[in-house]
This record gives C-alpha cells, structure tokens and sequence, in this order.
C-alpha cells in the first residue's frame, strides 16, 4: 500500500476555500486514494511553527491571504514568477526537504483568458489595487501590448500600481475609482476587488463590451458580470482561475499531469451550487 500523502490550504479566514473540493476531485480522477488534502485556520503570526510542525508525509501548501508574501521568509527557494510579485500561493516540499514557493495564480489566469480566446490585447484596465491586482498586472505583461489603466481609491495604491508597472514591465497609468465606469471601454477588464465593491458600475457597462475577468467567485455572478454578458461580452470568472491555478499546483504537489480540469471545474461547480 502507498505511503499517505499529504496538501492542504491555509489561510485566515479559510472556510470559504474551494481548494479542498478541486484537489480531492483531482486525487480520485488521478486514482490517488492515498493523498488527502485540507483546509486549516492560520494567520501569519501562526505560520511559523505550522510549518515547522510537517513531517515527511507533506507533499505541499496552497496558501492564501493573509499568508502570500508571509510564507516567502520560511522557504529555501522562490521561482521567479512568484518574486516577480512578492507573493507565494503554493509550496512544494521536495524529496529532500527543501520548500520551494511558487505562485499559480498568474500562469492560471493567462490560461483561464486563452481558454476564452484572450491571447493579446492592445490596452487593459485593472480594477483595485490589492495583491490580486499585482499579479493581474504580471499576467498582463504577456497578454498586453499597450496600456494599462489601474482605477485605484489613494494615492498611495495609484504609486503602488505604477511601482508594480514599472517592475514588472507594463506601462501603468492610473486613475481615480470615481472614473472607474471608463475602465469598461478597455478590451479587457480584470476586476479584483472585493464582494460589493463594483456593483454599482453595472449600469455603466456599455452595449458593445469586451472581455471582463472577475476574480470572483462566491458570489457568482455578479451584477457587473450579469451586465457583461447581457450586452454580449466575455466573461471570465473566479472559479475559472481557481481552477487553473489548482491544476497547476496538483501537478506540481503530485508530479502527475495533465490534472483533471474538467472535474475539477465541474466539482467546484457542484460545490458553489450547493451553497
């Protein structure tokens, strides 16, 4: 009989997390009955000594807010896509102990637009400025040949932005979140704010949009969303970059690949359904 493995999620709060329903519909596709994957509480002050705590059987760690850039101390080894934004999602621990941090979320969200026909745009805008919205901004430098507008709330989140541009090679303007409707003449619009904050824009959405990338997920759709697609635009959703990146991270933890997209989309659907 196999040796148990094991992943988890963590994060504060974490009860919301679809992780644990995507990587376990992974294992059964993949025939791995030895593997389980969890979800536990932690903060960046408990961390530490979780971490510490692994034994041998850990495979890795999907890991989300507040827990990104925390992780990034604790490890031995960054990859460039995840220094490139400062933020760690995913850890693998290596046959010989070593923990390496990754980050999915951009290649997850370069794939969840190509999966809707997104492969380059000339210009893009990005609502929010938060730690979704850095690696927006490094998904966009390979899909955007122009422009990015951010449509922030400060001045300190527009510098921040513009830093981020600069870093990572996107030409980044920025404009005030009381202008934020103009950002719907863009191509694209990823929108990476919380649950509620672009609601009100619905009405501004025009008759003709382009592709619009909610990071969102639960809950599904929202009115921006709804908006989109009544006028006939694309819609990418949260739960299409949850999945892409968790593919990427079951890959990684297993060594197996291709993962099961189709599954794992159609368990998450099944779990948001059932909320």
């Amino acid at each position: 009989m196999a040796e148990a493995r094991r992943a988890a999620v963590l994060g504060s709060p974490i009860a919301h997390s679809l992780s644990p329903v995507l990587h376990r519909a992974a294992y059964r596709e993949l025939g791995l009955g030895h593997w389980s994957y969890d979800r536990f509480e932690v903060d960046e002050a408990a961390l530490p000594a979780f971490v510490d705590g692994l034994d041998a059987s850990w495979a890795g760690l999907s890991l989300t807010m507040p827990l990104k850039r925390a992780v990034i101390p604790l490890l031995d080894e960054v990859t460039v896509t995840a220094a490139s934004v400062e933020a760690v999602n995913t850890v693998v621990f290596t046959a010989d102990g070593r923990r390496v941090g990754d980050n999915t979320d951009i290649p997850g969200m370069i794939a969840a637009m190509r999966e809707r026909g997104v492969e380059k745009v000339e210009s893009a805008a990005v609502l929010g400025a938060g730690a979704t919205a850095s690696s927006a901004l490094a998904a966009l430098s390979l899909v955007c040949t122009g422009p990015v507008t951010a449509y922030v709330r400060s001045a300190i989140r527009a510098q921040e932005m513009r830093g981020w541009g600069e870093r990572l090679g996107v030409d980044v303007r920025t404009a005030d979140w009381a202008e934020a409707a103009r950002a719907f003449d863009a191509p694209l619009v990823i929108a990476t704010t919380p649950a509620g904050t672009t609601d009100a824009l619905a009405a501004a959405v025009p008759d003709a949009p382009g592709t619009l990338f909610d990071v969102l997920y639960d809950p599904w759709p929202t009115p921006v969303a709804t908006a989109w697609a009544a006028h006939g635009g694309a819609v990418v959703g949260g739960l299409d970059l949850l999945v892409h990146q968790a593919v990427l991270q079951v890959e990684q933890m297993t060594g197996r690949a291709p993962a099961p997209l189709s599954a794992m989309r159609e368990a998450g659907e099944r779990a948001l359904g059932a909320r």
